[in-house]
């Protein structure tokens, strides 16, 4: 009987991963709690969420080194003081947002996330900080089969009973049926004298306070640093997604529930147990489009979130001639400014225009695109350098390998819209992710180094920077001059009509998923040319080209510069580009400015840059056309006939 069971680990091994587990799934349930009170009662999606569960770990430390104030202290204080700001955050920014598309809600608290985090490392450092085990929950219960430390055992039940009582206050209480009310029709809600601001205030309050409890109760197990929170934001979007967007009981199970077949898979195939709760989102989402415990109406509000965003495109004779420009530019800045930062500039803008095919004209945010300019400069470096392949085929395959990705994301993720879409995306592309940390050829944080340029066709020596930089040239060239003849072709006008009201293409005949998958995997392919040149400008591929940030670069190049316009991308990406190389000497405040830039454009200028110069002209056209139509009309002089 004991050889039956032999595959099994001894028990103090098991219950210890368990244990773990349970462990990290109190703190899934209580973030993923936080949000699921956040985008189910004020629909935001709040990417704050990860900094302010930072946040109150950092203010448990703050009481503690600088005023004395200890554990038990700081589980009151920490989540009403980050409560306060995110209340602060709510009446500043937040408020203005309910009305315009989920989108902006994400860009401003991405950008908001991007900002602490900035200054948080920059006071503190990136290296952690311990936080004492308050005295007395130090020690731990020999129960004989393993040693139960008794610290661990109060952060499970604690927050188990925290989020039984925050679902009974929400679903089950007067307060809560407000709370309901005042998200489904605060019109009616106002009328029977609620004051409906003050309710949903107090809501993302209180969301941002669980994050904040959640920081200070895991601060004496994981040490406090800046990155704490976005280390677990990702795995926590996830399992608000499992459960279902919005829905309490669903983030409360699946957070519990994940923690636990996370703890499972670090025993029985450790490899896979940064990558199950992902593949688990997948699994459930093509079996449940809304989640384990979603219902339709929020699926619904879900999937109209990626529609509606603001453009306002330059005549198309502008767009020719800043293209013109662009290229008689790009043919003698080599001349003028290093060449090296030149062709950063080009992947960029290839990579941003890419990025905008999908969100500008298709309507669909997509968090995954790292995965596809991450993964193609594997490819084509380890085609280059390892297999010894002319730098042409091992960028067609980096290429071909992108677009093949593409079609397996958008064969699972395209039939969702809005918020689930982008969730699936992030999803997928932190597999890639963890797939090129784990795989051997990718040699994990080392990177694969020293790639070789070689020779193209044998001919064109692209060890030559001056060679290198005109071969980068053309072919980042041809990809926007792609994307131009796209979104100016049939093809481009479905889409635009497909973002603009999918429910009316398809009333008109058009097959909008086919078109969707079509534009994603473009999209994709054109991502991974980007990457593929990386690989060789650079010499390098690592981790840092596959991190979901450098979907967050994407995102922040095409919302500066203008969604849905077609140079907007290509201004964004001189502008970043410029950013990291001339201000990298700041640090941490680069981050910082990435974060307000995202703040700015969501809240004073949401077109961009070129969205709002073409704004700007078309006023003026339509003012002086208007001024031209009710000026008087000149008198003329007649000319005097003489008398008879």
């Amino acid at each position: 009987m004991s050889e039956l069971f032999s595959f099994l680990p001894p028990a103090p091994a098991l219950f210890g991963q368990l244990l773990v587990g349970l462990i990290n799934g109190s703190f899934y349930a209580m973030l993923s709690l936080g949000l699921a009170v956040i985008f189910g009662l004020l629909n935001i999606v709040n990417f704050t969420h990860g900094a302010q569960y930072m946040l109150g770990a950092l203010c448990a430390y703050v009481l503690l080194n600088a005023l004395g104030v200890g554990y038990w202290a700081a589980l009151i204080l920490a989540p009403l003081i980050v409560g306060a700001l995110g209340i602060v955050l709510e009446r500043l920014f937040l408020q203005h947002l309910y009305r315009l598309n989920h989108l902006y809600g994400m860009l401003l608290t991405f950008g908001v996330a991007l900002i602490l985090e900035g200054l948080v490392r920059h006071q503190f450092g990136s290296t952690g900080v311990p936080y004492p085990i308050p005295e007395l929950l130090n020690g731990a219960w020999d129960i004989g089969f393993m040693v139960l430390p008794i610290y661990r055992v109060w952060v499970i039940a604690l927050s188990l009973v925290i989020c039984l009582a925050t679902w009974y206050l929400i679903e089950r209480t007067r307060l809560g049926a407000h709370l309901r009310a005042s998200t489904e029709n605060p019109k009616l809600t106002r009328a029977f004298g609620i004051n409906v601001p003050r309710l949903v205030t107090l809501t993302y309050g209180c969301g941002v306070g669980l994050a904040a409890l959640a920081g200070v109760m895991a601060a004496p197990i994981y040490q406090v640093n800046a990155q704490m929170g976005a280390d677990a934001i990702i795995i926590v979007f996830a399992v608000v997604v499992i459960g279902g967007m919005g829905s309490i009981m669903g983030a409360i199970v699946s957070g519990f529930g994940l923690g636990l077949v996370e703890g499972l898979t670090k025993v029985f195939y450790p490899q896979a147990s940064t990558t199950i709760v992902f593949i688990v989102m997948v699994l459930v989402l093509l079996v449940r489009p809304a989640g384990l415990f979603g219902n339709a109406l929020l699926a619904g509000a879900a999937h109209g979130a990626s529609s509606d965003t603001a453009t306002c495109a330059p005549p198309p004779v502008l767009s020719r001639t800043l293209l013109v420009v662009v290229l008689l530019l790009g043919l003698v800045a080599p001349q003028i400014v290093y060449q090296v930062f030149l062709m950063k500039v080009l992947c960029f803008a290839l990579f941003a225009s890419a990025f905008n095919l999908l969100l500008g004209y298709g309507g669909l945010l997509s968090f995954g695109h790292a995965a596809f300019y991450g993964g193609a400069s594997y490819i084509t470096a380890h085609c280059v350098k390892e297999l010894g392949m002319d730098p042409a085929l091992a960028i067609l395959a980096g290429t071909a390998a992108s677009a093949l990705l593409g079609l397996a994301f958008g064969v699972v993720g395209i039939r969702r819209q809005g918020i689930y879409f982008s969730m699936i995306t992030l999803a997928l592309a932190q597999m890639i992710y963890f797939i090129a940390l784990q795989a051997p050829f990718t040699h994990a944080d080392e990177g694969i180094q020293g790639v070789p340029r070689g020779k193209l066709f044998g001919i064109l020596d692209l060890s030559n920077t001056n060679t290198m930089y005109y071969f980068v040239f053309v072919v980042c060239s041809l990809g926007l001059w792609l994307i131009y003849r796209t979104i100016n072709s049939p093809f481009g006008n479905v889409l635009k009509s497909i973002r603009e009201n999918e429910a009316r293409a398809v009333s008109l005949g058009y097959d909008t998923d086919l078109f969707k998958l079509q534009a994603f995997v473009l999209s994709a392919a054109l991502a991974g040319l980007a990457g593929a040149l990386d690989a060789l400008v650079f010499q390098l591929a690592s981790l840092t080209n596959v991190h979901w940030s450098m979907s967050g670069h994407a995102m922040l190049m095409t919302v500066l510069g203008g969604v849905g316009t077609f140079a907007g991308p290509i201004v964004g990406a001189v502008i970043v580009a410029a950013m990291e190389n001339y201000l990298a000497q700041l640090g941490a405040w680069v981050t910082v400015i990435h974060g307000a830039i995202f703040v700015l454009c969501v809240m004073a200028f949401r077109r961009g840059i070129v969205g709002e110069a073409a704004r700007f002209l078309r006023l003026r056209s339509k003012a002086r056309a208007v001024v031209s139509a009710t000026a008087p009309a000149p008198t003329r002089r007649l000319k005097a006939e003489p008398l008879q």
